[in-house]
């Protein structure tokens, strides 16, 4: 996840402290898909198994080429999309990176990695510069035109999105079968999916499931919608993302749609409740005039990577506190 174009100009205006600032996975996750995204994601296989995406020798990335079935490209590998470098981490794989984009912050053992070029557009020559055997991108439209330069001058690629949780478990088997750490993804994919599993055990049984907005811009404003990841952990947390019923992971709304869909609280970080309680739009919306927020960390909320299920854990514990002893 990378951040929208968009929200890269004006970041120095609004702090939406996802990894790493402007550089992190999450307003890229979060961010509304744009009708080429939405035709590149669509050509992603639908093979399922327990709600995962299943891996198998034919299968393709989310710009339609095949994937790697063995770890014979991986001696040089660059990784320009920050949730699959985490990932190649968390499986144990690093030793083989040679470069990644200058958005990654996580873990912190990633700036021992030279930082070659952004996530999204990168320059080719700087890539090549590399001399990679394999390169992992960010699958939205504006890195198409360089996966297929890369493809021309004899280089592997594997381009993944990361919107929703499966998507996170589909990335970590297509890398470790890549990377030769199969085993590995598979223990750190059930690892993550066991506390999810362990959280929403914990809340189904709640009647009270508060209604929330999760703003990630403030004006025009944008919202976590059902397309997202977050939207995802907020339903495992329990509560009701009044905003569910949005396809696109972070669709623009009025304020004027966001008073009537009536949520009793407000999803926020620290600077986000500094920022919105000094807005004068926001201060229309009863839940920000009462000061009704739950506190995130958007350094693990933000992040579609292993730190998932702490996320989870992390906004159920906020939203019902008295299931603090309960949750892991």
């Amino acid at each position: 996840m990378f951040p929208h174009p968009r929200l890269v100009r004006r970041a120095r205006r609004w702090l939406v402290l996802v990894p790493g600032i402007v550089v992190s996975a999450c307003v890229d996750s979060n961010r509304s898909a744009s009708a080429a995204d939405a035709a590149e994601a669509s050509r992603a296989p639908s093979v399922v198994a327990h709600g995962v995406r299943a891996i198998a020798p034919a299968d393709t990335d989310d710009f339609g080429v095949a994937l790697p079935t063995d770890a014979r490209y991986a001696r040089r590998v660059v990784s320009l999309n920050p949730a699959a470098t985490e990932a190649v981490f968390a499986i144990g794989a690093d030793s083989v990176l040679v470069g990644r984009s200058r958005w990654d912050r996580y873990p912190a053992a990633v700036a021992r990695v030279p930082a070659i070029a952004d996530g999204l557009r990168p320059s080719l020559e700087a890539v090549l510069a590399a001399r990679p055997t394999l390169v992992v991108l960010y699958a939205t439209a504006e890195n198409r035109a360089v996966a297929d330069a890369l493809t021309r001058a004899g280089v592997r690629t594997i381009a993944l999105r990361v919107d929703r949780i499966a998507h996170f478990h589909r990335q970590l088997r297509v890398l470790g079968v890549a990377l030769g750490a199969s085993s590995r993804a598979a223990v750190v994919s059930d690892s993550v999916q066991r506390t999810l599993d362990r959280v929403r055990a914990q809340t189904a049984r709640l009647a009270d499931r508060p209604a929330v907005v999760w703003p990630v811009w403030s004006t025009p404003p944008m919202v976590i919608g059902g397309g997202s990841y977050m939207d995802e952990l907020l339903e495992i947390a329990g509560a009701r993302n009044v905003f569910h019923d949005a396809s696109q992971p972070s669709p623009s709304v009025s304020m004027e749609e966001i008073i009537a869909r009536a949520p009793q609280y407000v999803v926020a970080s620290d600077t986000q409740m500094a920022s919105l309680g000094r807005d004068d739009t926001w201060q229309a919306l009863p839940a920000v005039r009462a000061q009704q927020f739950v506190r995130h960390d958007p350094a693990v909320t933000g992040r579609p990577s292993v730190v998932l299920g702490m996320a989870a854990v992390q906004l159920a514990r906020a939203l019902h506190p008295t299931l603090a002893d309960s949750l892991p």
